[in-house]
């Protein structure tokens, strides 16, 4: 971004694209949800108001478990990661991704820094983040398909605006889910895919090859293609099963919530309504999609016939529970990784192979394996 020909600071950025989007959730937040939703802010309180205290706690700590259900995907892509400190990881990163500018990008920088700070590997750490990265992406993208899915089986009427956008978004989302599983499952595709975003960046990077090596996209997909196989042939059931565990918890969690405001829709719908409002949170115009996704999944709430005070409300809640409450058990996160141990991690190029699950010999590093046997 430029402004009088002078290219501002990252930093400053960071902290101008984080002011847009706080004001843009505050927007949608304030005036769009209830405007879309059709109700207002007091009668939106005044459906929460009748939350009971020992519910909305009960509520919070389905949360809870949820959350722990996700290390199992943290410590299936990072060896020797204890479902203990994953859990710490998962609050921390969380809290800093709500609250800070920057959002998700300062979220995964203090994911690697709390690794690095257990001694964990620059290799390890990074190979993590991508592939715990990606399963999220991907179960996100495979929600709403499954949702349609389960729509169609069910006989619902749908819309024709609804259904063309459902369609046009299953159709987008069963093609990232292929081409990650073409890239995945083929040495020629990633590099061809490699070589295509080569060719589209390669303007982008073309003042920075005078100054450094140079960089070639084909490259980088080769080495993450062998990286992200290594952890997926070890652990991948573990990943699935938190990952599906995870937000299977959830959706009993919106779905309580739904009954608690009042929300007396089928299941199916819920199902659809949930599955849209994870995908928003995806969505980076705002911090962690606030105010895209209450507002969207109010209104689909709404058309399909909920009492508008009622499933907004239940919205307002879920996020309260599942996205605001994040911040504080953050600061916990925080409290609990100060007092862990710490380890020192190795030297550059002294990390350990992890080569198919084989434990790796002491003493053998990257510029020295040991060749296997036969």
């Amino acid at each position: 971004m430029r402004a009088g020909g002078v290219e501002l600071p990252t930093q400053g950025r960071q902290v101008l694209q984080f002011l847009v989007g706080l004001s843009l959730a505050a927007v949608l937040l304030v005036w769009g949800l209830p405007y879309f939703a059709k109700t207002s802010w007091s009668d939106i309180w005044a459906v929460i108001r009748t939350v009971p205290l020992l519910h909305a706690v009960g509520l919070q700590l389905l949360m809870l478990v949820g959350l722990w259900f996700y290390t199992f995907t943290f410590t299936g892509s990072l060896r020797g990661l204890t479902h203990g400190k994953a859990l710490v990881i998962n609050l921390c990163g969380s809290s800093v991704s709500n609250l800070l500018p920057g959002g998700g990008a300062l979220g995964l920088a203090a994911t690697f820094a709390l690794c690095r700070s257990w001694g964990f590997t620059r290799r390890a750490t990074s190979t993590s983040a991508v592939v715990t990265g990606i399963w999220n992406v991907l179960a996100r993208i495979a929600l709403p398909v499954l949702a349609i899915l389960v729509l169609v089986a069910g006989g619902v009427d749908l819309p024709r605006a609804l259904t063309d956008l459902a369609v046009a978004g299953s159709l987008s989302g069963l093609a990232i889910i292929g081409t990650v599983a073409a890239m995945l499952a083929s040495e020629r595709v990633a590099q061809r895919v490699g070589a295509v975003i080569d060719r589209v960046v390669r303007p982008l990077v073309r003042r920075r090859r005078a100054t450094g090596p140079a960089m070639s996209v084909a490259d980088l997909v080769s080495d993450l293609r062998s990286r992200i196989i290594d952890v997926v042939r070890w652990r991948w059931w573990s990943m699935s099963l938190g990952i599906v565990a995870f937000f299977g918890t959830y959706y009993v969690l919106f779905v309580l919530v739904m009954r608690e405001t009042g929300v007396t829709l089928s299941l199916d719908l819920l199902f659809a309504a949930y599955a849209v409002g994870r995908l928003l949170t995806a969505v980076g115009i705002t911090p962690g999609g606030v105010g895209v996704t209450e507002t969207a999944t109010s209104a689909i709430l709404v058309g399909w016939g909920a009492d508008a005070a009622a499933a907004t409300g239940g919205v307002v809640l879920f996020s309260l529970v599942t996205h605001v409450m994040e911040v504080p058990l953050g600061g916990i996160g925080w409290l609990l990784w100060s007092l862990s141990p710490k380890k020192e991690p190795p030297a550059e190029g002294e990390e350990p192979l992890f080569r198919h699950g084989r434990v790796p010999v002491p003493g053998e590093a990257r510029r020295g394996p040991r060749p296997d046997p036969g």
